[in-house]
Parts: structure tokens; sequence; C-alpha cells
């Protein structure tokens, strides 16, 4: 279930699922009402996309030194879709050389989990997001709390990370709850883990990774959600053209449009997600 909350300056944003593979939730972002024509980029000679090998699971190096992860495939994905496998090439770099590659011409399109911020904006052009940060609520599994969770969350304690997004976020959308802030996300956790607060609150990407770690021992799951805002959490994972390329960004929007509807996108995040942060 998903809270809708009428609050100024704040959004917690619409959520549309789809069941996946034995029933993963997985999300589906983008507006299916759109109707857009496949874009003619047969006049480019090469279409280049830079990207990081720091940024798990969305781009890193796997075992034998090759480029891998879910911003990888999507690439792969994407040139498919426009029939210009012969023409795509990805190619890694350090984060803060991005920006003045795509610059100086020696890429087309960045997909490295750039942020969409008015500082990126002013010399940068996005495609629409692909994927938004989930937050979730974390209990553990003999003490769950009954949905929707706003109404269970009045006098419980809820955990978060001191100064973090989601510590605001909660404030903000879940006034009920008790927050008790710890320095570090792991001491948050283990405070879950021993009982000592009723729930955490946090990014469900990370947590989702946690939820099947050697630390977390089985000893939790996902409580509602997940919840999304712009404002705490950002607008999400987009692809980087320059200014000028917006003919790019469309065909990029285009691409991921028909990914969505063939399952495809899907597909991706239950192979880098066994557990849907969603």
């Amino acid at each position: 279930m998903i809270l809708l909350l009428p609050l100024i300056g704040a959004l917690l944003l619409p959520f549309v699922g789809t069941s996946g593979a034995q029933g993963v939730a997985t999300p589906n972002f983008y507006d299916q009402r759109q109707r857009m024509t496949k874009p003619d980029l047969g006049g480019r000679q090469r279409i280049r996309f830079l990207t990081t090998t720091d940024y798990p699971p969305f781009n890193f190096l796997d075992q034998r030194a090759r480029l891998a992860g879910f911003n990888v495939d999507l690439v792969r994905a994407i040139c498919e879709e426009l029939d210009i496998q012969a023409r795509c090439q990805i190619e890694a770099m350090p984060f803060g050389d991005l920006a003045q590659a795509l610059k100086d011409g020696e890429g087309e399109a960045i997909v490295a989990g750039m942020a969409m911020t008015p500082t990126s904006r002013a010399g940068l052009a996005f495609s629409e997001p692909y994927l938004r940060y989930p937050a979730r609520f974390v209990t553990r599994k003999d003490r769950p709390l009954p949905t929707p969770i706003a109404e269970a969350l009045t006098g419980r304690t809820v955990a978060v990370e001191e100064g973090s997004a989601h510590a605001a976020m909660l404030g903000a959308f879940f006034p009920d709850a008790t927050r008790q802030e710890f320095a570090t996300r792991n001491e948050a956790l283990a405070a879950l883990k021993e009982g000592r607060v009723d729930a955490f609150f946090g990014d469900g990407v990370g947590l989702s990774f946690w939820l099947e770690s050697d630390a977390a021992a089985g000893c939790c799951v996902f409580s509602d959600g997940p919840f999304f805002s712009d404002r705490y959490l950002g607008e999400g994972l987009a692809i980087a053209v320059a200014p000028n390329d917006m003919a790019l960004a469309r065909s990029i929007d285009y691409a991921i449009g028909q990914i969505v509807q063939k399952r495809r996108f899907s597909e991706l995040l239950l192979r880098y997600f066994p557990v849907s942060p969603f």
C-alpha cells in the first residue's frame, strides 16, 4: 500500500508495480500512456555511453574485470531497441571526469547515477528517470507492523541514520513515529536486530542487499512501502546527454519505454536485486 500525504513542498510519489518472476514486485516508472515513434539515429557514426566501475550493482567490474551491472545491461537493451548495436559503445572512467568528457565530445551520454540537480542541469540534459530510489521500513520477522504502517507507528520507535535524508523524510511523512537517530546505519540496524527499536527507515536499495547478508542473519523483512519523494530522495536515475542533444535523450526515452513494455526492465531488476527493494 502506498501512502499519499498532501504536504506542501513535499511529494510522496505513487508507485506502479508489476509482478515479476516468483511474484517479486518490480517497478514501472515509465508512463505507458506516452506514444512515441521510433527515432531515426541513422546519421550518427557512434553513440558512446560513459559510466564508472564503482557503483554496484549498477556498474562495476566482474570477476573477470569486465564491465558489468544493471546500467551496463540497460545500455545494451537500449542499443538493441534503437537498432544501433554496431555503433553503440560503453566506456568506464572516474566519476569526476564524466561531465567534462561529455563536454569534450568523448562520449554522447552518461549512465552512472548522476544526480539531477540545479547544478548538473546547468550543463547537462537528462532523459526521463528510469528508476527512483525507494525508502523502506525494515522490521524484525517476529515483530511485524500492520499496514498501513503510518497508522501503526504511533508510539513506535523507528531508527534512522543521523542527519540522513531518510531521517528528515520520516519526520515529515510519519510524524507519529518516535524517531531515534544513530550515528551510522550499522548501529541503527544492530538496534533493530536486538529489538531495541521497532523498525528502521532507510534506503530500500541498500537494505535489499542487507536483508540477504550474513549481518542480517535472516532477522528482518520489509514492511509496507515502497515510499518515494523527490524532495528528500531526489528525482531518481536518468541518463545525461549534452544540452543540445535532446534528440538522443528522447530516443533513450523511447527505448526505455519499449524495454518496460516488453518486461525486459523487470528482468534486469530481478537479475541484480534478488530481494526487490520495491
